[in-house]
This record gives C-alpha cells, sequence and structure tokens, in this order.
C-alpha cells in the first residue's frame, strides 16, 4: 500500500468496487455471540440467537367453524330437504343429538361434524338437518394453526409484533436473543460545533444521523464527543472503542492534509480498502484494529450517509445474527435524466409522486395503478444534507450504466424504511 504523502500526492488512482469491498469488510466481521433470554413481551426487534418452537398446538381444541349446530355425522347420512335427518336439540352429545354451536366453540365431546345454521330447520325441540354433512366438515382441527413442537422460527430471525403474538399463543414465554451489536460513532473535524457555529465552524450532524441508523437497524450506539483532526486525539479515541463491536469515524477520510482517520488505521492495524467506486463518497475506507471493523466515513453528508447504508449496516447486521434484508422499492418512470459516471456505482437521490404518473390505468380500479414518477434531485455537490433528507429514496445506477433518460422506468430503493 502506497504511503499516506504518495497517496496524497496521486489521490486516488484506483478505486474498489462497492461490492468487494462490502465483500472485504464483512469478512472482517464475526458474529458476537452474546445473548440473553428473555420474556417474549419484550422482543420486538430482537434477533433469535436460537430456534423456537411452540409448547403447544393452536388452539389447542377442535372448534366449530361455522354457526350451527354440532353433530355426528353418521346421523346426518343422506339427509336432504325432501328427506331430513330429524335430530332433538340438546346441551350434550348422544344418539341423534345436535348441540348448538358458534364459530369458534369448541366442538362438543363425541360430534365430529357442524351442520351450518343456513341448512337446518328448527321445530322446538327437534332440529330437521336438509343437506347431510361427513366427518370434520365445518370443524377447526385443534391444530389447524399451529401444531404441538411445530418449528416456528430460526435463529437469525428478526422478530416482529405478528411473530410475539403467534409465540405467545403457542404457549412460548421467553427466547434467546441475540444482544444489540454495539458501535461507537467518533465525529471528526476541528470545525464541528455542537450549537452556535462561529464563521468557519459547522454544526456536527454526521455523527447523530449515523448514530441514529444504527439504532434503526437494531445496534446501541455510542455517540461520542467531536475529536479534533490531531493524529494522536484520533489514534487514542479509536483504539478506546475497540471494545465496540464495530467503530466508524465521520470525516476525514480523503486525502488531503487534514484527513487523517485512514492513516490512524493502518496504524494501529491494517486498512482493507480506501476508496470505492461509488458517487456520492468514494473517499470511504474501512480496516481492522485489534479484530475491531473500523469504517472512516467521509465528512460530506450525503457521502456519509449514503457509505452508512452501503457498509455499516451489513456489519452491523452481521455482528449482531441479524439478517441483511433488501430495502422497499417501488418502480417509477423518470421525469427527468440521470447521469452516472463510468465504472462508479450512483445514488442518485429522487422524489417520488405517486399520483402524477401515467399508467395503463389508474388508481380506482380501471384497468390498473397509476404508475409513481420519480423526480431526479439535481444537485452536483454530496454536502447538501436536505437533498437525501427530503429525498424519498434513491435509484442505484450500476458500474456499467451510464445513466437513465427521463420516461424510463427506474426502481427507487427506500432505504429510510427498511430496518
Amino acid at each position: 500500500m502506497t504511503g499516506p504523502h504518495d497517496r496524497r500526492r496521486a489521490g486516488f488512482k484506483e478505486r474498489t468496487r462497492v461490492a468487494e469491498a462490502r465483500a472485504t469488510l464483512r469478512e472482517a466481521v464475526t458474529t458476537h455471540g452474546r445473548t440473553e433470554t428473555i420474556p417474549v413481551a419484550r422482543a420486538a426487534g430482537r434477533t433469535l440467537a436460537a430456534p423456537t418452537r411452540a409448547g403447544r398446538a393452536v388452539p389447542g381444541y377442535e372448534r366449530a367453524a361455522m354457526d350451527g349446530y354440532a353433530v355426528r355425522a353418521a346421523d346426518t347420512f343422506g339427509a336432504s330437504e325432501r328427506d331430513p335427518a330429524v335430530l332433538r336439540a340438546a346441551d350434550s352429545m348422544g344418539s341423534n343429538a345436535a348441540v348448538r354451536v358458534h364459530t369458534g366453540s369448541e366442538l362438543p365431546e363425541g360430534a365430529d361434524a357442524v351442520v351450518m345454521i343456513e341448512a337446518v330447520e328448527e321445530y322446538g325441540d327437534d332440529v330437521e338437518v336438509l343437506d347431510g354433512v361427513a366427518v370434520g366438515e365445518n370443524v377447526g382441527a385443534a391444530d389447524e394453526d399451529v401444531a404441538a413442537d411445530q418449528r416456528l422460527h430460526d435463529a437469525g430471525h428478526r422478530l416482529r409484533p405478528s411473530d410475539l403474538g403467534l409465540l405467545k399463543a403457542s404457549d412460548v414465554r421467553e427466547v434467546e436473543v441475540y444482544d444489540p451489536p454495539e458501535v461507537a460513532v467518533i465525529p471528526t473535524g476541528e470545525e464541528l460545533v455542537q450549537a452556535d457555529p462561529e464563521p468557519g465552524e459547522m454544526i456536527e450532524t454526521n455523527g447523530l444521523t449515523v448514530s441514529r441508523l444504527a439504532e434503526s437497524w437494531g445496534a446501541t450506539a455510542r455517540y461520542r464527543d467531536v475529536v479534533t483532526d490531531d493524529a494522536d486525539a484520533l489514534r487514542e479515541a479509536v483504539a478506546g472503542d475497540c471494545d465496540a463491536d464495530v467503530v466508524v469515524t465521520t470525516g476525514g477520510s480523503s486525502v488531503g492534509e487534514r484527513d487523517l482517520t485512514p492513516d490512524v488505521v493502518a496504524d494501529l492495524g491494517r486498512l482493507v480498502f480506501h476508496g470505492v467506486a461509488l458517487k456520492p463518497g468514494h473517499p470511504v475506507a474501512a480496516g481492522v484494529v485489534d479484530d475491531t471493523p473500523v469504517l472512516c466515513l467521509p465528512g460530506y453528508p450525503v457521502a456519509c450517509i449514503v457509505n452508512a447504508v452501503q457498509f455499516l449496516r451489513p456489519v452491523l447486521k452481521d455482528a449482531g445474527g441479524m439478517p441483511v434484508p433488501a430495502f422497499p422499492s417501488v418502480e417509477a418512470e423518470l421525469s427527468g435524466k440521470l447521469r452516472s459516471e463510468p465504472g462508479v456505482r450512483t445514488y442518485a437521490r429522487v422524489t417520488l409522486d405517486r399520483e402524477g404518473g401515467e399508467g395503463e390505468g389508474d388508481a380506482n380500479g380501471d384497468g390498473g395503478e397509476t404508475r409513481a414518477r420519480a423526480e431526479p434531485v439535481h444537485t452536483s455537490g454530496s454536502g447538501v444534507l436536505s437533498t437525501v433528507a427530503l429525498a424519498d429514496g434513491w435509484v442505484v445506477i450500476p458500474e456499467s450504466v451510464e445513466g437513465y433518460a427521463a420516461g424510463e422506468t427506474v426502481t427507487v430503493e427506500q432505504w429510510e424504511v427498511a430496518p
């Protein structure tokens, strides 16, 4: 690897492709393995460290699937409107008996079918069955929803609120889950302040944004104070947080005189890449210090966010034993041109108009849904935070594509929606 002075003079002659950089960084990550057992009611959003199995069948009893009468199917054999089977209304089953039931009621002992209320005539204590039923007809099995000891979820599944209801119904009271991965977020830059900036100073936003993104992805974040552009101070900050599962710095990742974080990481451990073929934000770096992945994000806010999504999110998921789900996406028609540099993966911010597009029909059922329109957010820089904060997502333009023309259908990734 070139030394820091060579690198600063030459800039980025070569840039690692996004997929390669991501794979290289993820190879340095191991699941931390820390687990705890907690009540199901507190497990929403947590990731299972062990499979779950049902403790009981659900509903646990045979039940009526319709309003009507519980019967023995044999007592209704051959019944029709011309020749109904006459049964006696009763409170319990017996020969030629019919017991009134409602949808969801437990099937009386001895019954094996339910005649729908529409198929009977009631005359005092007699019930005339106008249509015979077979064994099991209109009956929900005791394990219709869940069988006893059924495997419900595999390890690595992130529990949703609906999962908790299923677990509780299945008599699963506690689950073993991974502890959330911990990330230390270290904002850097001598010009950064938390409030009331003087001329030449800037409000620190990257560290806050990355910390909260990490928490939305299932991690806990140590949001550190700003560290100035000093190699010794940066070295102390990074080394001091290597007990976290992941360390992230924001700012100082390029090749200028004050861009010191890649050199600090290289000095403390090793760099695995510096400079990635993506836009915005190619001056991203990553390395390993004391077996802890360290990600050096660019200082421009949009570039910082793009790289956090592409690299920090999968690393945190891996560290916490969590799956890395695909982003929700919307197919939309471009209202303007999107350009990209050959060989570079571009993340082009767009806003969505879900009512202004032209489709084969409309949203009211006249043959189809109105197609969404994607409006490019036109800006040449990656320092304008509002262009991502006010966007609805981005269009990923692959390295092999130079852009998309107005009118083309594109996929808009809604990256901020996904956990």
